[in-house]
This record gives C-alpha cells, structure tokens and sequence, in this order.
C-alpha cells in the first residue's frame, strides 16, 4: 500500500490526459480521481504539498482569475480558496506512497515510477 499510485486530475486538461496516457502505458495499478466530481478537502491539500516538497503558492494556479489578490493570502487561506474553486489548483498531481509530483512536463511521471 505504500507505494500507491494515484492521479489528481481534470479530464479535460491536455497534460492530465497524457499523464493518464503515461500512467497506463507502465502496466502500473493507479487510482485516478477527477478532483473536480470528488473535491479535494484542505487537509489532503495539505498534504500534497508536503509529498510534492512544494510551498502552498506552488500549488496555486496564479494565472487564473480567482487567484489575483491572492498574493498576500496566509497559506490557510490560499488552501481553502483552492478547496473551494478547483480550478486554483495546479494539475496533474501524481502521488506515489510519500512521494508525489506536478505533472508539468507529464515526462516527470516516468521519473516517479522509476523509484
């Protein structure tokens, strides 16, 4: 169980859909979850941004509309405005047991599979 894969994904994000496609093509088991239909709470933010050894602004989509003002937002406050509106949240997000990485380049999946 602790080296579980799972997916944060939109389906209708182009670098989602190639890291699903990359995800498939290794023969792993993985648990893709559209973030969108099954809303992502503040604590597993939280931690996500632990396992992605990211600050929280790193997972902030700053060019969204929703997030300008933001730049002056405690952490808590960004995590729960990310809670709120998805699309705040950058993305794919692929967790491996302790691990996890932001799909963008998808290439950097192959990296987390090869661990």
């Amino acid at each position: 169980m602790g080296n579980k894969i799972t997916i944060y994904q939109k389906p209708t994000c182009s670098k989602c859909r190639e890291a699903l496609t990359i995800l498939s093509e290794s023969g792993q088991v993985f648990e893709s979850i559209n973030y969108y239909n099954d809303r992502l709470t503040v604590d597993v933010l939280r931690e996500l941004v632990r396992k992605l050894g990211i600050p929280v602004k790193g997972l902030l989509r700053a060019d969204e509309p929703l997030a300008r003002g933001s730049e002056s937002a405690s952490d808590d406050e960004l995590l729960r405005l990310m809670a709120e509106n998805p699309d705040l949240i950058q993305r794919p997000i692929v967790v491996r047991g302790d691990s996890a990485v932001l799909g963008r380049p998808p290439e950097k999946i192959k990296k987390l599979l090869d661990e």
